[in-house]
């Protein structure tokens, strides 16, 4: 694969010019990078990005150049990492305060102000108090994504520009609207919000203990202590989730669901309604489509096969344009 940072260098051979929208969908976003180099390796030049939440995310990384950095950042994650990067708030607004991961991303690549940005960029946020999306498109890059991932209960409401901003998926999980002052050959749109068509993925096996740059730790310790670090960080993990089901509104049979299963689950319904006008009113000339199910929203540890994934869908997707 070409290198994933931002290509906007001159050719003599003309090449499609690309307007990209990114949309929300939690983890399944980390498809939004494997879309990304699709489009590098096929030669397309990228002008336009528009995020909605981890679209914003991932489409403000590509913008500085180093996705690449991103990408590898992304496949060491384990369940452990993910864990360390949640910052619990006592506000009483929502789980977490999201500033330990904002503060990794920006130690990552760098701070970047947008509009000195090589291609343009919007990141959507959605206005709480007047009920309308917000679209930031100049200042500091990561006060722009850290709006635009609010989601409602998991992290708290952003502070910018004299709004409490959340989740620019709540009004607009695909923002199109952002990309049409933008002259370029395509308008694509990735849409993390798609019906099964029959394209799941599976747990990957257990692997052995890597340090943060993905190398075998050949200091790691005794297995066994090894099997109880993690056994005891998995039972962490399932008493996270019993805390949210133990608040649950409970029905009988065996698809009861937890009540934060249930806010996520009527979020990602809320937001596929809204998905499906906002595709129908702008008519982009290619939707990629990652499939609702492909995992859940806090999987971010399975980023080597969600990459995959928007690797191969993009490759399907962009082959009905020539077809």
């Amino acid at each position: 694969m070409k290198d994933s940072g931002s290509d906007v260098s001159d050719s003599s051979v003309a090449r499609k010019t690309v307007s990209l929208v990114l949309g929300s969908g939690g983890a399944r976003g980390m498809a939004h990078v494997g879309v990304i180099e699709y489009l590098l390796d096929q030669d397309y030049d990228i002008r336009c990005i528009s995020g909605a939440s981890i679209g914003a995310l991932v489409g403000g990384i590509y913008a500085t150049g180093r996705l690449d950095l991103f990408r590898d950042w992304l496949l060491a994650l384990s369940k452990t990492d993910v864990l360390r990067y949640l910052d619990f708030s006592f506000s009483g607004t929502a789980l977490f305060r999201g500033e330990k991961i904002i503060d990794a991303l920006r130690g990552l690549v760098g701070e970047h102000l947008i509009e000195d940005l090589p291609v343009t960029y919007t990141a959507v946020a959605t206005d709480v108090e007047r009920q309308k999306e917000v679209w930031i498109a100049d200042g500091p890059l990561f006060d722009a994504i850290r709006a635009s991932i609010a989601v409602p209960t998991i992290f708290t409401p952003y502070h910018y520009r004299g709004m409490r901003l959340l989740d620019g998926g709540l009004l607009n999980p695909v923002p199109i609207a952002p990309t049409l002052k933008e002259v370029t050959d395509l308008t694509i749109a990735v849409n993390l919000n798609a019906v099964s068509v029959n394209h799941s993925i599976h747990k990957p096996p257990h692997k052995p203990a890597h340090n943060v740059l993905g190398r075998k730790d050949v200091t790691a310790p005794p297995a066994g202590i090894v099997e109880v670090y993690h056994r005891r960080i998995s039972d962490f993990l399932d008493e996270l989730q019993q805390s949210f089901s133990d608040l649950a509104f409970r029905s009988s049979g065996a698809d009861d669901l937890g009540l934060f299963d249930l806010l996520n689950n009527s979020f990602e319904t809320m937001q596929n309604a809204i998905t499906n006008i906002k595709l129908a009113t702008y008519s982009p000339d290619v939707v990629i489509e990652i499939p609702r199910e492909t995992c859940k929203a806090h999987e971010f540890y399975r980023a080597r096969e969600l990459v995959e994934i928007g690797y191969e869908r993009a490759a399907e997707g962009m082959a009905l344009v020539y077809n």
